[in-house]
């Protein structure tokens, strides 16, 4: 998670929304590192979920499987997010701060487990989520 959070403040130098995001290969190295750059790119799907996914799967070798990997992201992914890892086959997805607004993995809706889908990553929320979410708090606060 700290990748993660190191990934994310690289955001706020675009003015992006600061979530970072993490693709480990099964071995937990490191396979690709992404933070938000909708403004950056002027790209809705520009999530760093989404950078971070499309990275480790031109870097892991099994096209766009990403089989036994895990996805470390600082906010709950949102709906596509949470849709992009599952057909990605990640096979773990962790995450600091909740999101009871967008979040489609355990708060708003629950995508990923859905027993309806051929694939269920294993999810953990709530690590580190107290500085997941400051910098969250603390880009908002700087717009307001």
């Amino acid at each position: 998670m700290r990748a993660a959070i190191t990934a994310a403040r690289q955001a706020d130098v675009s003015g992006d929304i600061p979530i970072g995001a993490v693709v480990f290969d099964p071995d937990g190295k490191v396979l690709a590192s992404a933070c938000n750059a909708r403004e950056a790119l002027g790209d809705p799907t520009a999530h760093a979920e989404i950078l971070a996914l499309r990275a480790a799967a031109a870097a892991f070798g099994d096209g766009w499987r990403l089989a036994g990997c895990t996805l470390a992201v600082t906010v709950e992914p949102c709906t596509m997010c949470a849709g992009a890892l599952v057909l990605a086959r990640i096979e773990r997805v962790i995450f600091g701060a909740w999101e009871p607004k967008t979040g489609a993995v355990g708060s708003l809706w629950d995508v990923v487990r859905d027993r309806r889908l051929t694939h269920r990553p294993e999810v953990v929320g709530g690590v580190l989520e107290a500085e997941c979410a400051e910098l969250l708090e603390a880009f908002f606060a700087s717009r307001r």
